[in-house]
C-alpha cells in the first residue's frame, strides 16, 4: 500500500502518511505533482489517496490527475482520505466516484477536518490553541479508523447517497465555478516581494514566472502554498490582506 495525495499546506499529506504508517504499511507516500508518483501507483495495488476539498468538491488539479490517468485505476483498491476546514458533505466520494468509473474497488472513505490554509479572510482565522486542538481531534478520529481498518472494516464516509445529498446542498450547488476553472486573481504587493523565487519553485501548476515583475499564468489551484511561504507576506489569493500563514508545521 502507497500514499498519493495533493496537499497545499501540510495537511493531507500528514493525514495521509499518519494513516499509512499506522496500518502497517511499508509504503512510501508521493504528492500528485512528483515525476515518481504514476510508476509507484502501477507498481501497488492498493492505494490511500488524499486531498483537501474545496468547495465541497475536488480541487481542479485532483480532478485532472485523475482523469488523466484513468487507465491507471483500474482493478486498484483506494481508500480515500479527504481533509476540510469546515464541511464537504460527500467530500471522499467526489474522486470515489470517479475511480469507481475508471475501474477501481473504493475500499472506504475518511473526512478530517484539519486547519483551514486560507489565511487571507479574516471570518476563517482560529487561534494557535484552536488548531492545534482540530489536529489532535482529527489524529483521534485517525486512531479510531486505523482500529477498524485493522479489523477489516473501512470506514465509509462520504459515499453515500446522503452524504450527496449533502454535499451539493452544503456548497457544490453554489460555488461549483469555483472548482471547474483556475482561479486568476491572485495577486503581489510589488512594494514587498524580493523575487527570491520561492513561490514559483513550490507551485504544483508552474503558474508563477519571476521576472521584471511577478507573472501569473492564470491556473492558480488555490493551494496557498505560495501565501503560506512568502517570506514577505507579499500574496494574497481569495481576500487582501494576510492574517496568518497557515501551514501544518505552525500546529505540531
Amino acid at each position: 500500500m502507497i500514499g498519493v495525495y495533493f496537499s497545499g499546506t501540510g495537511n493531507t499529506k500528514y493525514c495521509v502518511e499518519y494513516v499509512l504508517n499506522q496500518v502497517g504499511s511499508n509504503g512510501a507516500s508521493y504528492a500528485i505533482e512528483s515525476e515518481e508518483v504514476i510508476a509507484a501507483a502501477k507498481s501497488s495495488d492498493e492505494i490511500v489517496f488524499g486531498y483537501p476539498v474545496y468547495y465541497s468538491n475536488l480541487p481542479k488539479i485532483v480532478r485532472e490527475f485523475i482523469v488523466s490517468n484513468a487507465e491507471l485505476w483500474r482493478g486498484k483498491k483506494i481508500f480515500v482520505i479527504a481533509t476540510m476546514g469546515l464541511f464537504s458533505g460527500d467530500g471522499a466520494g467526489c474522486s470515489a466516484r470517479l475511480f469507481k468509473k475508471y475501474g477501481a474497488e473504493i475500499l472506504g472513505g475518511l473526512h478530517l477536518k484539519m486547519p483551514d490554509c486560507i489565511g487571507d479572510v479574516k471570518l476563517l482565522k482560529k487561534s494557535l490553541a484552536e488548531n492545534r486542538k482540530t489536529i489532535l481531534e482529527a489524529e483521534h478520529k485517525m486512531d479510531l479508523a486505523i482500529n477498524r481498518i485493522n479489523n477489516g472494516k473501512f470506514p465509509q464516509e462520504g459515499l453515500n447517497f446522503f452524504y450527496r445529498i449533502a454535499g451539493v446542498f452544503g456548497q457544490r450547488l453554489y460555488f461549483s465555478g469555483k472548482t471547474k476553472r483556475y482561479f486568476t486573481k491572485i495577486r503581489t504587493d510589488e512594494s514587498k516581494c524580493v523575487k527570491c523565487g520561492l513561490c514559483a519553485s513550490l507551485c504544483p501548476m508552474s503558474n508563477i514566472v519571476i521576472a521584471d515583475t511577478v507573472v501569473y499564468r492564470d491556473k492558480c489551484t488555490m493551494c496557498y502554498r505560495c501565501f503560506a511561504n512568502c517570506p514577505k507576506q507579499a500574496i494574497t489569493i481569495i481576500g487582501k490582506h494576510v492574517y496568518e500563514q497557515c501551514k501544518f508545521v505552525n500546529y505540531k
